[in-house]
C-alpha cells in the first residue's frame, strides 16, 4: 500500500511539519528537513501497527517551502 506524507514549512514557526490524510495520527515537526525525514520514517510503522495495518508500505514524500523575497 502506498502512503502519502506531506512535508510543509512553517515559516512562522521555523519548522518542517508532517502530517498524512492515509495515516492517522501523524503529525511531526523539526527544524531539520533531513531529520524530519527519519522521524517519519521510525514512525510511521509504530503508527500504522497501533492501527491495525500490517501490509507492506510504500512512502511518497512530498514537500513543500514557499518564500518572500523583496525585490
Amino acid at each position: 500500500m502506498e502512503y502519502i506524507v506531506d512535508l510543509t514549512w512553517d515559516r512562522e514557526a521555523c519548522v518542517w511539519i508532517a502530517t498524512s490524510e492515509d495515516i492517522p495520527g501523524l503529525v511531526l515537526e523539526s527544524g531539520s528537513f533531513d531529520a524530519l525525514l527519519e522521524r517519519t520514517r521510525y514512525a510511521i510503522p509504530e503508527l500504522l501497527e497501533l492501527n491495525a495495518s500490517d501490509r507492506p508500505l510504500t512512502l511518497t514524500f512530498r514537500s513543500e517551502r514557499q518564500e518572500r523575497m523583496v525585490l
